[in-house]
């Protein structure tokens, strides 16, 4: 399963990719105008330099609503870099501008989806990724990891390419579960990433071989 890691925020994604297990990174119009009023920068500066750090798809978001104003838009951020993706919302005149952006041989992601048969529509439509938000449907007492489940079932029934990007997952439990069910790729804000580190078993471990090897008084270089 790739890691996506959720955000803006410059540093964090250098972070994450210090680390050699960042794929992608998917933004959003909140996140995007939190990280521009933070630097003082402009929306395509900050993905332009997100660009520069990360060698995998980079997700950027219209705004508009109508199929027109998206592929405007759509095309404007795809002139960004080769590895941006472009963002749509669920409805019907995002599936509109989806088939346009790909005839164009642009990359794209349809976001807000919250059920498969949203999911299927994006894939017929042409999707390069849909994004069920599990979180957001656990919200509203939904099963979010469910909905991923019967997405990825129905992709593989059909052999549809359109990837399973799950988002809005809220801790390590949905990234393990997410692929465990078979979604293609996890996108999460950078604090779930970093737990994905932690156990206490590998603090206490670490702590005591530390311990016995400073009682050696040696040094494994010079």
């Amino acid at each position: 399963m790739k890691i996506f890691v959720d955000t803006a925020n410059r540093e964090e994604i250098e972070q994450a990719a210090s680390w050699g297990i960042l794929d992608g990174v998917t933004t959003n119009p909140t996140l995007l105008a939190k990280e521009m009023e933070r630097t003082r920068k402009g929306y395509r500066q900050i993905l332009e330099e997100i660009c520069q750090i990360v060698n995998g798809p980079v997700n950027g978001e219209v705004v508009s609503t109508d199929s027109k104003g998206m592929v405007r838009e759509g095309l404007e951020l795809a002139e960004i870099h080769e590895n941006m993706v472009v963002k749509v919302p669920m409805i019907p005149e995002g599936l509109k501008a989806v088939k346009r952006l790909r005839q164009e041989g642009i990359r794209t992601n349809v976001t807000l989806a919250f059920s498969p048969s949203q999911a299927l529509l994006a894939a017929k439509a042409g999707a390069t990724y849909v994004s069920p938000f599990v979180g957001r449907i656990d919200d509203k007492s939904g099963d979010g990891m469910e909905v991923v489940s019967q997405i990825v079932q129905i992709f593989q029934n059909y052999n549809l390419p359109t990837e399973v990007l799950a988002a809005s997952l809220r801790h390590p439990v949905h990234v393990v579960e997410a692929a465990l069910l078979g979604a293609d790729i996890a996108t999460m804000p950078f604090s779930v990433l970093q737990k994905l580190f932690e156990h206490p078993l590998t603090d206490i471990g670490l702590k005591q071989f530390l311990a016995d090897w400073e009682k050696t008084k040696q040094k494994i270089v010079g």
